[in-house]
């Protein structure tokens, strides 16, 4: 059925859905002090607009609103149409705090109350 649509509303509605993707995804991603939107996060990497976002290469941060994600180390793959693909060459979780070495007991005190 959709192979038989005429070109220009077969643009229209792919540009629709560009709009309606933009709207929705809080990702983004951080390179040398500047944000910009992720459209959509694979396994392997990430997609943003070519046309808003430069070329980007090296070490980003990911964040979805104002968690961030992972820190991420990446490389230019492919430009798809108005779209650019990113793949990851790292892709390191972000911690909420400085990792242990050593073991924490699992009956450990959470915090010490004061008098």
């Amino acid at each position: 059925m959709i192979e038989s649509l005429p070109q220009s509303i077969w643009t229209e509605m792919h540009a629709a859905k560009r709009r309606a993707d933009r709207k929705i995804s809080r990702l983004r991603v951080e390179a040398g002090g500047d944000s910009f939107r992720v459209l959509r996060l694979t396994s392997e990497g990430f997609v943003v607009e070519a046309e808003t976002t430069p070329k980007l290469r090296g070490l980003v941060d990911l964040y979805d609103g104002g968690r961030h994600l992972s820190q991420c180390l990446i490389v230019a793959a492919a430009q798809e149409g108005d779209e650019m693909v990113y793949d990851f060459k790292r892709n390191t979780a972000a911690a909420d705090g400085a990792p242990l070495d050593f073991e924490r007991p699992d009956d450990a005190p959470i915090a010490l109350l004061g008098r």
